[in-house]
């Protein structure tokens, strides 16, 4: 019985919402109708006049009240909205109306069975949004203690967010974990240092690690049934807490080079002693998968610290070793590291021998491919390239490509042309990014702007073309020219990596929404008719006393301007001016 009457509640409301509709126009008129039946029973004609012999008897200090508190409320109300809709991006009206009215008014329900059933089409699309919006490890990313760190002693400022150190955390308990920790100390001692919030405890947990290390154990050795020896064994060193202590704990690229070079022979000895038992069962298999990790991780390190020295071919060597050894590990994008790198050493054919691996329709793109692929073909014409020259002779072949290029790298992240142009100052980059966002706008040209003026030429002709881009998609979030629309949650992420210090860059810009400006309006509105009541009392009360005889009189659908002014005119007693006499020919 329960089950019956809940679905017959259920059958009732959805007619209910159908009616409303589609029927809501039938709905309306039933409803003047049966006010127009009704308005001798109810007395509609006697509470208009009550209510208008009501409203002549007050006073204009009434109306001085009553604007003056309409402007205040949606003075307020517009105050609200503008900081909701600056730091969320949406009005608080329109979301509130689509979470809750909506529903009743017969929207969409989310949470319906009827979404099982959706398109395959809106399934693909929904699929994509959330891979577009997934936040990446920056493959650039600095280092927390030697630069970060310092930069917080010098400005005052955190240049990092903490949604973005919990990130790393978790990248780190992913990468530098695994399930058999608890049967080495110093490994379980680290497990519980990378949970850590507090940057010092973490420290003393890797130096506390370290130390259990140093201790040596005794091992009772029989040798004949009369005597003992003992041998001395010394435990294996912890690598991850010397990774630890080079990433926070170094306030130099120099020291932490030195104990990502510690960390490398400790790193090393147990990938090697790993490797040999990895066939043994899946507590080994995951163990060699976590040291395998931690190796790769340490290398890519000691590339990066020779990279900030300026040993830059020491670098180039590094990366190119590590890729050939480990060349199924593409989580740590150590080939963007690459490209930096032979940028700095101007090995142009190198870089494009490598966009030709990487730059493949199969893998995923990043600003650094998109825009190092778009600096080659521009470099090709940059230094004879003249918006002039082009305007009159049309664009060759090469400039063609080049503005091309262009084009397909802006409308992949159009937030890095403001950071090449230094239309927007740059800031520190995060550790993690997100793929088409501002902070892999911000992480890219921190690195590559100086390569970018390095060629002659190039920052021109990105000025003149960049903004082409926008002509060709003109609505980036519903189609896409190259790639897939660009996706909306791309601000919303950057606020939760970015500091609060930088102002996110927004694409495409959002238009204030219509109760901004609603509000705005009503409130301009409501103060003027204040200041104007306040002013002029005795004018404005007259006013408002004419505007409400005509409305509640009976002649209402014969009332205009002229009617107003000259009731206007009747209550303050002024004269009618004399009427000119002209002569007729």
């Amino acid at each position: 019985m329960a089950e019956a009457g809940t679905g017959f509640l259920e059958q009732l409301k959805s007619c209910i919402v159908w009616s409303w509709t589609y029927l809501w126009t039938v709905w309306f008129f039933i409803v003047l109708f049966l006010v127009y039946i009704l308005r001798v029973p109810l007395k509609i004609n006697d509470n208009l006049s009550t209510v208008s012999m009501f409203l002549n008897t007050l006073t204009p200090k009434f109306y001085v009240a009553l604007t003056g508190t309409s402007s205040l409320i949606s003075g307020l109300i517009l105050i609200f909205e503008w900081w909701y809709f600056r730091k969320y991006g949406t009005s608080f009206i329109e979301q509130v109306s689509v979470s809750h009215l909506r529903p009743l008014l017969g929207g969409v329900d989310n949470n319906s069975s009827n979404n099982s059933n959706s398109s395959n089409g809106d399934s693909d699309s929904n699929r994509q949004s959330v891979s577009e919006c997934k936040v990446w490890r920056n493959p650039l990313n600095l280092f927390r203690g030697a630069e970060y760190n310092r930069y917080t002693w010098v400005t005052g400022r955190e240049p990092l967010t903490y949604y973005d150190m919990n990130l790393s955390a978790q990248d780190h308990q992913t990468f530098f974990t695994c399930d058999s920790d608890h049967l080495r100390p110093a490994d379980a001692i680290m497990q519980k240092a990378w949970r850590e919030r507090n940057p010092q405890a973490r420290i003393s947990a890797a130096h506390e690690a370290l130390e259990i290390n140093e201790i040596r154990s005794r091992v009772e050795v029989p040798l004949i049934a009369s005597s003992t020896i003992w041998e001395i064994k010394l435990l294996p060193k912890c690598a991850t807490a010397y990774i630890l202590l080079a990433e926070e704990e170094a306030t130099t690229i120099a020291e932490a080079e030195k104990l990502f070079k510690q960390a490398l022979k400790a790193g090393d000895g147990c990938y090697r002693r790993s490797q040999q038992l990895q066939h043994h069962g899946s507590q080994y298999e995951a163990q060699h998968r976590r040291d395998t990790n931690v190796l790769v991780y340490i290398k890519r390190r000691l590339a990066m610290c020779a990279r900030r020295l300026g040993r830059t071919r020491e670098a180039v060597k590094m990366m190119r070793d590590l890729m050939k050894e480990f060349p199924l590990l593409s989580m740590f994008n150590i080939h963007e590291n690459l490209l930096e790198a032979l940028l700095e050493l101007q090995a142009y054919a190198d870089v494009q021998a490598v966009l030709a691996k990487y730059d493949d329709i199969s893998l995923p793109k990043s600003a650094t491919i998109c825009y190092t692929a778009a600096l080659l073909k521009a470099r090709a014409v940059s230094d004879k390239f003249s918006p002039e020259a082009a305007s009159r002779r049309g664009l060759s072949t090469a400039e063609m490509n080049a503005v091309e290029a262009i084009h397909r790298a802006v409308e992949f992240n159009p937030h890095v042309p403001k950071y090449l142009l230094e239309m927007k100052s740059l800031i520190l980059p995060p550790e993690h990014i997100l793929k088409r966002g501002d902070s892999e706008a911000i992480a890219y040209a921190f690195f590559h702007l100086a390569h970018w003026k390095r060629v002659e030429g190039a920052l021109n002709l990105l000025h003149c073309t960049w903004e082409g881009t926008f002509r060709m998609i003109p609505y980036p979030l519903e189609k896409g020219h190259l790639f897939y629309p660009y996706p909306i949650c791309t601000e919303t992420a950057d606020r939760e990596l970015l500091p609060s210090f930088h102002e996110v860059s927004v694409y495409p810009k959002k238009e204030l929404p219509f109760f901004i400006l609603f509000t705005a309006g009503l409130c301009s509105f409501t103060a003027m008719l204040a200041l104007l009541t306040h002013q002029f009392p005795e004018l404005m009360g007259v006013f408002a006393k004419a505007m409400i005889d005509i409305f509640c009189s009976a002649e209402f659908r014969d009332w205009n301007c002229k009617s107003i002014l000259m009731r206007v005119e009747e209550e303050l007693e002024i004269p009618p001016a004399p009427q000119s006499q002209h002569f007729q020919t």
